[in-house]
Parts: structure tokens; sequence; C-alpha cells
């Protein structure tokens, strides 16, 4: 390992060393108390120590795990997404499954609304991904339900391995997760081993029979949930508790009852300030959560016995021992229920609820939503998976392309014969590019500071190259096709009838090129790309057409000629140098064997 991979992995191992240190100072604190023939009282600091170092270890297992998983995935999550939405059942599956890779249902709301933005789904079809993502997210609890702490250390040893010995990013990847896994396991391992005590402990024995009231345990963990924005993680920790037998399993279905509702509150938070399709999307992982738990929350001792006969039992062990080895399986069993039984409760009603949010959260008037401007796909809880930050910005670039291909839609009929007004609305649109170019380009900065695999960079790299050759192209209409038009104006030039109609079609030219070049970078279609670089020969016999007609015209006797020609010949110069970025813009997407042939 070189230094380089030393730095770029050094906030993982300062977090996993500082809660393998809190563990082991727990430990070697109970090993001198033991030898000292402690009190049988827990001691509370020594406690404390060992089992915030194991819920340290849990936590960033996970999220190792997850981290691993959506670079292995990641780059097929959105295609999936996109192509599997064509009715609400399917809709359903898509959420389950792109959920259960990313294992974050949050992420997975995001994807949704930049494909509402984009008018590739509709709120309706929407509303059943989002169903799918909470079925998506009970895999990790059917996972940490499953005790193989003994395997824990094993599957860290050989991760660690292969993230930092292994050379192909996957293999890596693949490496991550599996540490990840290991250090979920050991996490859970570490905190039943400090919990241990507790089982004597009377007081806190008889504050764990509060949780038999469902209506505390919901709220106990909805607060919880919402503090640390994660209910895979929350409803793990409820596992961990059963596994000490601390909890019954009533108590651990409020519990889980209570993450679902608290997980709202990280959707809910990253709306602020957003568009009203993202407010909207929140609001149905709302209503679908908090439904769900209004219906069941009566029916708990009904989910209680029926998992109870659908998971294994231990009937040769009593008492404590028993729920501790039945409890965790029941749990991580009647949450994906709740969740499954909620979809098949919920699915009938997406066209309702979908009506329901567009009723609470209306369109805003016309004339308000144009006073701001902003990028509408650039999400910041996407920024943790950089394959889909990336298709993030390709959409975002769509979005940009849509403003500069009317403003060369715009722009000749102005220079042509428009007032000051139409060429001042099309400088105007300028101001909407550079925001949007500024905004990109910002969001690539923050996605080149995670860890990406070289490909990613190269990805990044043209996608930076591509919008400021977009960006140069608005700023061409704006610094010198708009003041020409400004300058037709003041001089009075009249253009003729067969000058505008060369102008009008090399113009119509120019505009398809950039149409296909922002096509191609945002649908990553060479096809489209190949279009605009083959249209280098088109392009240069109109242009040669049109100044061989400009040259004709400086000879006629026609009033103002000079300015006029001056001006037109300006006109096609200005056309050349938008094809030029427009295939710029269409190189970045062509691979290096087709470029060698241009």
């Amino acid at each position: 390992m070189n230094l380089e991979q030393l730095h770029r992995r050094q906030p993982l191992v300062l977090q996993l060393a500082v809660g393998m240190l809190a563990v082991a100072l727990g430990l070697l604190a109970r090993s001198a108390l033991a030898a000292d023939g402690a009190a049988s009282d827990p001691d509370w600091l020594m406690m404390t120590v060992e089992l915030l170092g194991g819920l340290a270890i849990f936590l960033f297992g996970m999220m190792q795990m997850e981290e691993g998983l959506k670079a292995v995935a990641g780059e097929r999550m959105k295609g999936i997404l996109a192509k599997l939405t064509v009715n609400r059942f399917m809709g359903v599956g898509t959420g389950a499954l792109v959920t259960a890779v990313i294992q974050s249902s949050s992420v997975t709301t995001v994807l949704v609304v930049g494909f509402i933005s984009a008018g590739l789904m509709s709120l309706s079809q929407s509303v059943g991904v989002i169903m799918g993502a909470n079925i998506g997210t009970t895999i990790t609890a059917q996972i940490v339900a499953f005790k193989i702490t003994k395997a824990a250390l094993g599957m860290i040893a050989v991760g660690f391995a292969m993230l930092f010995i292994a050379k192909s990013d996957r293999t890596k990847h693949y490496g991550e997760m599996l540490m990840g896994l290991g250090m979920v396991f050991f996490g859970m391992h570490v905190m039943s081993e400090a919990m241990e005590p507790l089982r004597s402990f009377q007081p806190f024995l008889d504050l764990m029979k509060t949780m038999d009231n469902p209506l505390v345990g919901v709220l106990i963990a909805t607060a919880f949930t919402a503090l640390i924005q994660s209910s895979s993680a929350s409803t793990g920790i409820v596992i961990v508790m059963a596994s000490q037998g601390f909890i019954s399993l009533q108590a651990g279905i409020a519990l889980a009852f209570g993450a679902n509702i608290g997980t709202c509150a990280t959707a809910l938070l990253a709306v602020i300030g957003k568009p009203r399709e993202a407010v909207r999307a929140a609001l149905v992982h709302l209503f679908f959560n908090v439904g769900g738990v209004l219906i069941w929350l009566p029916f708990i001792g009904f989910i209680a016995n029926l998992v109870t006969a659908i998971s294994p039992s231990y009937p040769d062990l009593s008492g404590a021992a028993r729920l501790a080895a039945e409890t965790p399986r029941q749990i991580a069993n009647a949450h994906t229920f709740f969740n499954v039984a909620n979809t098949l409760i919920f699915i009938w009603f997406t066209t309702q609820i979908a009506r329901l949010v567009e009723w609470l959260v209306p369109d805003k008037a016309l004339e308000e939503e144009a006073i701001i401007v902003r990028t509408r796909f650039l999400q910041e809880e996407l920024l943790g998976t950089p394959s889909l930050a990336l298709d993030q910005v390709r959409m975002e670039v769509m979005h940009m392309g849509e403003t500069v291909n009317t403003m060369l839609q715009r722009i000749m009929p102005a220079i042509i014969r428009g007032d000051r007004s139409a060429l001042e609305e099309i400088r105007q649109m300028d101001d909407t590019v550079d925001i949007l170019h500024a905004g990109i380009i910002d969001y690539l900065g923050r996605i080149s500071k995670q860890q990406l695999s070289d490909e990613q960079t190269r990805e990044l790299l043209q996608l930076m190259e591509a919008v400021s050759n977009l960006e140069n192209i608005g700023d061409i209409v704006e610094t010198n096709l708009v003041v020409l038009g400004y300058d037709r104006i003041r001089d009075k030039v009249e253009i003729s009838e067969a000058t505008q109609d060369v102008l009008n079609g090399f113009q119509q030219a120019i505009t398809r090129a950039v149409t296909a070049a922002v096509q191609a970078v945002a649908q990553r279609n060479q096809r489209a790309a190949q279009v605009v670089t083959g249209m280098k020969e088109e392009i240069n016999e109109i242009a040669d057409s049109a100044a061989l007609h400009e040259a004709r015209r400086l000879v006629a006797e026609e009033p103002n000629r000079i300015p006029a020609y001056t001006m037109e010949i300006d006109i096609i110069e200005k056309q050349k140098r938008i094809y030029y970025f427009a295939k710029r813009m269409a190189r970045t997407v062509l691979p290096a064997a087709i470029l060698q042939r241009e």
C-alpha cells in the first residue's frame, strides 16, 4: 500500500481505530474490575465506553457495506429505476431492488424526484417506487438477525486485505462490502457484550418493561431514528437489544414501527428549499409510513403471533435465553411483513395518494417560479454515490441545454428584425446559463472529493469540459450575436430576404448540432455524438456558400452594403464558432478509438 492509498483511506482507518480503541479500553477495564472483585452493579462508565465503541463499529460497518454495494451496483441502478416502472407493481419491485442495493430509501426518493422533474415518471408512478423502497430497507434487518459473530473478525480481515491489496476497483469494492458486513456483526457482538451485565440489573429491566406500551415504543424509536437518520441502523440496534432478551417481541415490533416513521424525518429535512416535486415525494413517504403504523398499531398482537408461527423457535430454552434466541429473527420478519403488507394495502391507491399530495402542495404560479433560477436535479443526498450523482449532472446538462437551445432559436429572428426588448430577453437567458453552469461545476467539484474509480474520474472530467463548452455557446450568443443585433438597430441595416434565408438556414444547422451534442452528453449517446462530428463537412459547405453569397452582395448596388456585409460575415463566423464548441461537447462522449479515426 502506497502513501496515496493510505491518504485516501485515512478517514476509514481513523474512525475504525477510534471504535476499536473504545472497545479495547472497555474490555481492559472490565478485566481489571473482575480481577479486583468488582461489585455486581454495572460499571456505567466502562459499559458506556464499550456500548459507544460497539455502536461506532456497527454504524461505520453499515456505512462501509452500503458504500461498497453502491459502488458495485450503483452504475446500473438508475437504468433499472428508469426502465422498470411501467406500472405500479413493477415500480414497487424496482424500488425494493434499488433500495436493497444502495440501502437508502432517501437516495431512491431523490432519484425519483429527478425522474419526475425530467418528465420521465409521473408522481403516480413514483408512489409505487417509494413503497418498494421501504421494502428494500428491511434487507438490513434480515441480515443483522443472523448470528454469525464468530465469523465477523474473519470477514473484517479478508475484506481489509481485499480493500488494500487488490488492484481492481471492483475487487476493492467487494472487499469494502465484506469488511463492512463483518464490522456490522462485530459491532453487534460488542454491544451485546456491553449490555450483558444489565440482564441482572432490575431498574433497567423495569425500564424496558415500559416498552411493552406500543405508543411509548413508537415514540422512542421515532425520535431515535430521526436523530441518527437511518431506520436500518435503529432496527439493527433494536435487534441487538432483543438478542440480550431485554425487550419482548411486541415491544420490538413497536420500536420497528417507530423507526419507519422516524426515517421520514430524513426525507422531510432533505426537501427544505427544494422543488415541489421533492416535497411531494417526501409527503408520499410520510403518508405511507405513518398511515401504515396507524393501521397496524392495534394489531401488534396479531403480527407477533404470525411471525412467531413462521420464525424459528427454540423450545428447549426458557426465559430470557429463549427470548434472546428467538426475538431477533421475529422482529426482522415483522419489519418485513409490515412493509410488504402496507404496500399491498396502499398499492391500489397510488393515483389517489398522488392527487392528495398535489392538492396539498400545488404548483406555484408561473410568474413566481420564474423569479428563481436554480439547478433542478443536483441533490446533495446523491454525492455519496458518485455514479448516481454523475447521472444527475447529465440530467442537469439537458436542463441547461434547453435554455441554450431557446437562445439559439430566438437569436436569428431577433438579429434580423427584432427590437431591443427581444435582444435583452435573450441576453438575460445567458444569466440563467451562467447560474446553471456555476451550479454544475460546483457539484462536480464536490463529487471529485468522493472516492472515485478511474472511470468515474474520466467521466467527471469529460462532463466538466462538456458543460464549459455549452456555457461558451451561451456566451457567444450573449456577447457577440446579441451585440450584432444592437448594431443592426443602431446602424439601421436592412437584411435582404435572400440573406435572411442563408443566415436562417445556417442557424438551423447549428441549432441541430447543439441539440444533438446536448443529447449526446446527457444520454451518453455515441450515435448522437457522431452525428455532430459528422456535420463538419456540411457546416463548412454552408459557411462557404454563405460567404460566397455575401461576396456577391458586396459588389451589388445596395444601401449600407458595407455595414451589412461586415455584420453578416460576423454572424457567419460566430455560427461556425458555436459549431466548434458543439463538436467539442460531442467528442467528450466518443471513445478514443473513434476519435483517432476522425
